[in-house]
């Protein structure tokens, strides 16, 4: 066998790899799913890059062809020209190439994301949203303890160069957050889902090599917008279980809820040419205090949890060896959090007659606006609270599960055994 065919090889090889990576599923041809090996002589398949996913495409190219390209490029480049080449000709076309435009010309794709449709109101309420932002310590990162040995500054600088919030401040109207109003006669303290999972343990889990977020529908826009402060690029759902968002009350007024949530969502911090590097925080909490009717926003927060000392999952495709492919990592951010500046206002200020009213005194000073005390008549801790929201996203939390020097105490009080469980991350979040 020559050193081309052998590379060729070695090429389907890492394609069939990503595949089932991707799908969860190996290779399917003609009704049948492979296992190992390369396709028939004569119907080579590439991978196809395209935003949002990853589809297959028959390529008609000749196996001698394929063979000139790999001498020219080597197997990476084979790799980075096939993810481009969609329709597997070996030609680049100008919609293939319209990712390495983008990413040299520094446009981006004109984002199309639904929002519905809500007549403008002049007394419409509107709030300040506060980002604040501190970068991941690389220092945490288990490569950084020999240098990043192996490691390309090319497949980190996307990390690298995240060093600010997206957006300092942004503006949102208080019927924005009507997702995060609870369904009607929800109870005190029992979750219900924002966003619901797609996945299941049949459905697998979704591509790792993506870019482009795919565009968020109905109450995935609020979220999408929020997270949108940090990075550019955020996923509502997440590639792997569990994905979503849940929330429950945690308090009950005449006229306001206080709801806290829980949300699982990553960001890409790569663009083409790049490989994809994803970068998943173990989870995103806060708590949001609106009105019944969603016209008045008194607070909100949201935030990545930081108590431990790992709280943020990386993984990046690297290279397309067989033993380089994907490369996996776990960090600590200090501070990923966006708050509300102050209580929801008038964006207007009608009088009696429907006259605008100067939001300036004569003086020059912004009218001050004094709200009314709120009453709560039903509370849950904040402490329950996140433990119902565990449970609702990962069953296995019904269980207690103590710190090593508790488990003894209550061991010997109910006189049964400890089953200790030493872990990398944590468990009950996405950074492990």
């Amino acid at each position: 066998m020559s050193r081309d065919r052998e590379g060729l090889e070695a090429l389907g090889a890492v394609q069939r790899r990503h595949l089932h990576r991707w799908t969860g599923r190996p290779w399917e041809d003609s009704g049948r799913w492979w296992e190992e090996g390369l396709p028939p002589s004569g119907s080579n398949c590439l991978l196809g890059t395209r935003r949002g996913g990853h589809q297959l495409v028959p390529s008609p190219v000749s196996p001698p062809k394929q063979e000139s390209a790999l001498k020219t490029l080597g197997t990476d480049g084979l790799f980075l020209f096939s993810s481009l080449d969609i329709d597997g000709d070996m030609y680049i076309s100008p919609e293939e190439f319209k990712p390495i435009a983008e990413k040299l010309t520094g446009s981006t794709p004109a984002a199309s994301y639904e929002e519905e449709e809500l007549p403008p109101d002049p007394s419409e309420e509107t709030l300040t949203i506060e980002a604040r932002f501190q970068p991941l310590l690389p220092e945490t990162m288990t490569k950084s303890k020999d240098g990043f040995l192996g490691v390309s500054r090319l497949a980190l600088s996307g990390l690298r160069n995240w060093t600010a919030a997206a957006s300092p401040s942004a503006v949102f109207s208080a019927r924005h957050f009507q997702p995060f109003l609870p369904p009607p006669g929800q109870e005190l303290g029992e979750p219900w889902w924002i966003i619901p999972s797609e996945l299941s343990v049949f459905t697998g889990y979704l591509s790792n090599n993506r870019f482009y977020p795919p565009p968020p529908k109905g109450k995935e826009v609020i979220i999408h917008r929020l997270l949108s402060m940090f990075h550019p690029r955020p996923f509502v759902k997440t590639r792997f279980a569990p994905q979503g968002a849940v929330a429950c009350l945690t308090a009950i007024s005449d006229f306001y809820y206080t709801v806290m949530f829980r949300i699982h969502a990553e960001f890409q911090l790569s663009e083409p040419p790049d490989f994809p590097f994803w970068f998943s925080p173990g989870q995103f909490t806060g708590h949001i205090i609106l009105s019944k009717d969603a016209t008045h926003v008194r607070d909100f927060r949201l935030f990545v949890p930081n108590h431990r000392s790992l709280n943020v999952d990386m993984e990046w495709l690297y290279g397309a060896s067989e033993s380089s492919n994907m490369e996996v990592d776990i960090g600590y951010i200090p501070q990923m959090e966006l708050e509300a500046m102050g209580p929801s206002v008038p964006s207007v200020i009608l009088d009696k007659d429907g006259s605008v009213i100067d939001s300036h005194l004569p003086s020059g000073e912004s009218l001050q606006f004094v709200f009314e005390e709120i009453k709560w008549q039903q509370e849950l801790s904040w402490e329950e609270a996140a433990r119902r929201l565990e449970v609702a996203m990962y069953p296995f939390k019904k269980v207690s599960y103590l710190p090593f020097t508790e488990a003894f105490d209550r061991a010997k009080a109910e006189n049964k055994l400890v089953h200790s469980i030493l872990l990398w991350g944590a468990l009950d979040d996405q950074s492990c």
